[in-house]
């Protein structure tokens, strides 16, 4: 179908809406990126497309079949966040059905640096005769596809660390009545939590938050896809009554490699040794990498967390403070970063911060 004819005066416009639309495949796409198309003929756009769940089209594709009439397509221009494919995959290369349906102008956001593009594209579509322009809002499209470049270039998960904390600087209580979460924050930033971990591959957790919370570590309050869930249980002391091993979810647990693990595995159980009397995060990046995971949120507690930032192996922050006080509880960990964007979620202040 046609889209609605819209106006714009410039390239950077265009990738603009690539990134608006993009956002809507981010946390379905993964292994791929989620990429944003739009075509434009004579200052308007007559299609557009974002990266479908992995398996189907990618953004180009679905751009190019949103055109009832392809023969205009020989005045199109396409824009796309990320360098368009140039191998074999699940799907043909996105690069050879631009040339192959005529578009002969093609401007980039930002080249995709990974091992199997890597400029491919790029040469691809000129040795077609393609013109081809590269950096429209390339930092805006490079922020975009963080995930993504951060998994291929760094070897590792991108990495959010979260946590809620009272005023008076606390994340959790001393002691409670029951296995049950103890709420800091509102159901609109719980809500927003939801969200967040509909976009990520993976959540992690520590093994005192599930023996004290037994939380599900899904999506509940929105749409999207679970994470998996990643457990770190050293001594294998999490009892199998509790939810992370339901199997309602993949869950990797992280044990140390001087236990005898004698649980059954299963394509929804994984069990990964690690060194303890080493530093952790960096091992559970590894061990993340080799599973694929491409994000996740470090959600607790204190100690697990804390363990990601004394290694500095975090990309971003968001930290929650609420109105509420406990007095004493356990405490906050150690950040010390001082620039940030703050946000208000009906009284809640989230600080989101980037390891630059």
């Amino acid at each position: 179908m046609l889209y609605k004819v819209t106006y714009f005066l410039n390239h950077e416009q265009y990738i603009k809406r690539c990134l608006e639309i993009a956002q809507k495949g981010i946390g379905s796409t993964r292994p791929n990126p989620s990429v944003g198309a739009v075509l434009v003929v004579d200052d308007r756009i007559i299609g557009e497309g974002f990266t479908s769940p992995y398996g189907d089209n990618h953004a180009e594709v679905n751009a190019i079949e949103s055109i009832v009439d392809k023969s205009i397509l020989k005045k199109a221009t396409i824009y796309v966040t990320l360098e368009p494919c140039s191998h074999f995959g699940n799907t043909p290369p996105c690069s050879d059905l631009i040339i192959k349906s005529g578009i002969k102008k093609v401007i980039i956001g930002c080249i995709d640096s990974s091992s199997k593009v890597s400029g491919k594209g790029i040469e691809r579509l000129k040795k077609a005769g393609c013109e081809v322009t590269v950096g429209i809002l390339e930092k805006e499209c490079l922020e975009h596809h963080r995930r993504f470049f951060t998994f291929h270039n760094k070897k590792r998960p991108y990495i959010i660390l979260k946590w809620a904390e009272t005023k008076d600087g606390f994340i959790a209580p001393l002691s409670r009545d029951e296995k049950k979460p103890v709420w800091i924050t509102n159901k609109v930033s719980q809500q927003v939590v939801h969200q967040w971990r509909a976009q990520e591959h993976g959540v992690l957790v520590g093994t005192n938050t599930v023996l004290e919370d037994n939380p599900k570590l899904n999506v509940r309050h929105c749409e999207g896809n679970n994470p998996v869930r990643i457990v770190i249980d050293r001594m294998l002391k999490i009892p199998r009554a509790l939810h992370v091993h339901d199997q309602s979810v993949k869950t990797i647990f992280i044990y140390g490699d001087e236990i005898n693990c004698r649980f059954e595995r299963s394509k929804e159980l994984v069990f990964e040794p690690v060194n303890f009397s080493k530093p952790i995060a960096s091992q559970i990046c590894k061990i993340l990498y080799k599973h694929q995971i491409q994000s996740i949120i470090v959600e607790g507690g204190a100690k697990t967390l804390q363990a990601f930032i004394n290694e500095n192996l975090w990309d971003e922050a968001r930290v929650f403070t609420s109105d509420v006080s406990f007095e004493n509880g356990v405490k906050a960990p150690e950040f010390h970063k001082d620039h940030f964007s703050e946000h208000n979620y009906q009284g809640d202040i989230l600080k989101v911060y980037k390891n630059d």
